[in-house]
């Protein structure tokens, strides 16, 4: 029947899922892997570019240097190619990749060649190999070459091997996540025979690059490496999982990052050491006492060790304390960490490191069962330049205010103004001492860092000899025993101020920490307390606003869909309204489809004006955090404290979205439960009237010529009477059609319920016109937010069930009545009323266990199970009872909702 045809899949659903599937689905990448330009990479893969388009496949050149050879030119011939992509850059015009055409021409496979590639400034991606992550989350298969000096990982490597310094390098996760790697390799002694003929590089350079790179020895090792690395990719396939779970559980590395240059080798080697045992790794920076008075080269250098370690894969930790070693001592023991890797620079021998204790010594009296790797760093390379950058960080602490300077002069005044007051009184020299001594810890105290404290000791011995040791008013001692009290003096007041210092910053660090922990509990907190996702949308702007001081935007969706956002203006902004901008909202778009991170201070579109963070929850992005860069980009300390809030948003977001899923599915559940209940209903009720209707017209066509009048009239009567059935039973389907996206979307208006009532009756009274109904409803006008046509429907099959089952002389009673915030409609009859074993089923058309026929039941057939459904896609509630005096009450009751709003 067509009645049920919204019961089957719509095509364009099916369409729409299928296009969300082809989306989703991610493109192959295939790397053509070398140890040194001019083995052949691009040659092969143009070669196998050629098979494949042999093969139908839909091949596009999108970019590949030619190197003016004539074998790569042919090969290029007969492929369908990209034009490149023109950039002006300082009056001089590059050639890129054009990423945007590719995606629009969306071929099947796209080559492009050097991975490794820098583009230039002004593209939407710093690095190339990030414009081939792009392609392959469009489904777009590719192929592209690389060389093993570009990979992160062996940077250092090749570097201490050639001398060359690599500066475009490749995450190591592109080349392990590549679904296939073909090494490309010939004889060091053919390659440079191709160097030397001039098939590499031009001539000009041909030179220059054999004095530095291409050597027999260099080649030789580079292609053990380049081996090296194939095989291990091909070990770490064909590796039994479960095998080294054990070894995997029980191997977990932390590498300790510093501004040191040693630290990128200790990344560098700790991530080739994690990759072998593929255990997981950390990075681990700790912010000392001496943070705030770095550098800005000693803070580059930490934020760029940090990204080089978050860009290979490592857990990016950062902790606070003042001593190093004690703060990653105790880490690694909560954290069960058994390898540490620490750098170590060739210091200058000085008096201090022969009396204190050095970090490793210290890791390894604090952590014997642990394993401690040193990595030396460059010998000479950059030991200048940091011990350059030490200098410059002590004499950055050394500053001096006039407010410190002030409050310095004036405690010391103040002290010795104490100490002549006590000396007047022949109060003994120790307690002077001590004076001073609390004049030092105030000091250390009130005023910023090392400096005061320090002056502020020795000033206090000073004065301490020429006011009050004989001879007065002079800087000499007479006693024997006073110089080795000004030498403990000194001692004990220096002690007291580093100690003092130490306390504050420990003290301001305990209250960073304290504050975020608090600012993660408080949003935790609201998130799980918010029971709605606009709200809780709010909620996560309000606080980005109030934790960075910036402006924030939110994309709960797609931001193509101009509605989806949320904008937060920060009061610290002069004006942010830029967030919403068309440009902006392309960056957040792109966030969307690509699940990370771009915009200001990341490589992929720098210009924009904000930095934007997606919310990934089972690769599925939940939504879009924007926080505006106007007055700056984020620093590294910030962009961590983002990622553990986006955390809790995540959870929050998840909670959201599967509260939701779950209502659709129950919401699903009671449609597909109506409709099964239509099918069983229909099942038995079209069977009867249509099998009386075939009885009745077959006995008619059969024996019409011998059949008498009286016989052929009765006949037809009930032919008449099982059609007008079957019509009343459409009207039943049409009705329950209506609801069409389940019990919660009826359109309700108002109506008077004198109308729906009246025009109910008048229908039942034109059918069966000598049976008695008796009608009562409230003397002043009701006024029922319902779907009229339904809920005249219901009063109608109420009405034919009480007239079918109750004696032709009784009364059928009709009764309206208002009850507190509801409107009541009873229907009565005088007939046997419902046994006991239909009250459980008595508005199911579904019996379980066949218990009992479906002929034998008042309530079974479509009629009440309609009247129910209807009546709870108004939010009203139906029952049924018998009556004391013989027969039943059916009762159902709707919500007076506009009545409760106004008053």
């Amino acid at each position: 029947m067509a009645i049920f045809s919204d019961t089957r899949p719509n095509p364009d659903d099916i369409s729409a899922g299928l296009f969300i599937k082809e989306q989703n689905k991610k493109g192959r990448l295939e790397i053509f892997f070398g140890y040194a330009a001019g083995v052949g990479k691009t040659y092969a893969m143009l070669d196998d570019a050629q098979e494949q388009i042999k093969c139908g496949v839909d091949v596009l050149v999108g970019y590949v240097e030619e190197h003016t050879h004539p074998e790569t030119v042919q090969l290029i011939s007969g492929l369908p190619a990209l034009p490149p992509k023109i950039v002006e850059y300082r009056k001089i015009r590059l050639k890129e990749f054009d990423l945007d055409a590719a995606l629009e021409r969306k071929p099947d496979l796209i080559l492009v060649d050097e991975l490794a590639h820098t583009n230039a400034p002004g593209t939407r991606n710093k690095k190339r190999y990030q414009d081939i992550e792009e392609l392959l989350n469009a489904g777009i298969d590719v192929f592209t070459t690389v060389n093993v000096q570009h990979l992160e990982s062996l940077n250092d490597v090749v570097q201490k091997i050639t001398w060359v310094d690599v500066k475009e390098t490749i995450p190591d996760y592109i080349f392990n996540q590549a679904d296939k790697i073909r090494l490309i390799d010939i004889e060091p002694d053919e390659l440079l025979r191709r160097f030397e003929g001039g098939k590499i590089y031009r001539t000009e350079r041909t030179q220059k690059s054999q004095d530095d790179f291409f050597i027999r020895e260099n080649l030789r090792l580079l292609r053990e490496i380049a081996m090296r690395k194939a095989a291990n990719r091909i070990s770490t396939d064909n590796q039994n999982e479960p095998r080294l779970s054990k070894k995997m559980a029980n191997t977990k590395l932390m590498v300790c990052i510093s501004a040191s240059p040693s630290s990128a080798r200790c990344i560098r080697w700790t991530n080739r050491t994690a990759e072998a045992f593929r255990a997981p790794w950390t990075a681990v920076y700790v912010e000392a006492m001496d943070s705030d008075v770095m550098t800005d080269a000693e803070k580059d250098a930490v934020r760029d060790n940090l990204v080089l370690a978050e860009r290979l894969g490592a857990e990016i930790v950062t902790l606070n304390g003042h001593d190093v070693a004690t703060v990653i001592a105790e880490y690694a023991k909560l954290s069960g960490i058994t390898n540490i890797v620490i750098g170590k620079s060739r210091n200058k021998k000085s008096l201090l490191s022969y009396l204190k204790a050095s970090l490793e010594e210290k890791l390894i009296a604090m952590l014997p069962s642990i394993e401690i790797h040193i990595i030396p760093g460059d010998p000479g390379k950059n030991n200048s330049a940091l011990y350059q950058q030490r200098r410059l960080r002590i004499s950055g602490s050394l500053f001096f205010t006039w407010q410190d300077g002030l409050k310095t002069l004036l405690i010391i005044v103040i002290a010795t103004a104490i100490s002549l007051i006590l000396q007047a009184l022949n109060i003994s020299d120790q307690n002077i001492i001590m004076v001073y001594i609390l004049s030092v810890l105030i000091v250390s105290r009130v005023t910023t860092g090392y400096v005061y404290g320090i002056l502020t000791s020795c000033l206090t011995v000073l004065v301490f000899n020429y006011f009050f040791t004989i001879p007065y008013y002079t800087l000499h001692a007479i006693q024997p025993g006073y110089p080795i009290t000004f030498v403990i003096m000194l001692l004990v007041a220096l002690i007291t101020s580093a100690l003092t210092v130490r306390i504050k910053t420990q003290a301001h660090l305990a209250v960073e920490r304290e504050h975020r922990t608090e600012v993660l509990y408080e949003i935790n907190k609201k998130l799980l307390a918010s029971r709605d996702l606009k709200e809780t949308i709010q909620l996560i702007n309000v606080y980005m606003v109030k934790i960075f001081g910036r402006s924030a935007i939110f994309y709960h969706q797609d931001p193509k869909d101009l509605e989806s956002e949320t904008f937060q203006q920060s009061a610290l902004d002069s004006d942010a309204s830029f967030l919403m901008s068309e440009s902006e909202r392309a960056v957040a778009h792109w966030v969307f489809m690509n699940k990370k991170c771009a915009g200001a201070g990341t490589d992929t579109l720098m210009g924009a004006g904000a930095f934007y963070m997606p919310i990934v929850s089972q690769s599925k992005v939940l939504g879009i955090i924007g926080l505006s860069c106007a007055d700056g980009v984020l620093n590294q300390n910030n962009r961590l404290f983002l990622r553990m809030i986006a955390s809790q948003v995540e959870m929050a977001l998840e909670r959201h979205y599967l509260s939701n899923e779950q209502r659709r599915m129950i919401v699903e559940a009671e449609k597909e439960k109506m409709r099964s209940n239509l099918l069983r209903g229909i099942s038995h009720d079209l069977r009867t009237p249509l099998t009386g209707i075939l009885g009745s017209s077959s006995a008619i066509l059969e024996n019409g010529q011998t059949m008498d009048q009286d016989t052929q009239d009765t006949l037809l009567f009930n032919i008449r009477e099982d059609s007008q059935w079957l019509i009343r039973m459409v009207e039943n389907l049409l009705s329950v059609t209506r609801i069409n996206e389940g019990p919660m979307n009826v359109t309700k208006t108002p109506e008077a319920v004198e109308e729906i009532v009246a025009e109910a009756i008048s229908r039942i009274r034109k059918r069966f016109v000598n049976r008695k109904i008796k009608v009562k409803v409230p003397e002043q006008l009701l006024i029922v937010p319902m779907d009229g046509t339904l809920i005249e429907q219901v009063l109608i099959n109420l009405l034919e069930n009480a007239i079918k089952y109750s004696p032709e002389d009784s009364v059928i009673e009709v009764e309206v009545k208002k009850n507190e915030n509801a409107a009541e409609f009873e229907v009565k009859d005088q007939g046997k009323g419902i046994s006991d074993q239909d009250f459980p089923y008595l508005f199911e058309t579904a019996v379980p266990d066949g218990k009992r026929s479906s002929d034998s039941s008042r309530g079974m057939g479509i009629g009440l199970s309609i009247c129910n459904s209807i009546v709870k896609a108004h939010h009203g509630e139906m029952a049924a009872q018998n009556r004391l005096s013989g027969g039943s009450i059916f009762q159902f009751t709707l919500p007076l909702e506009e009545e409760s709003k106004n008053g």
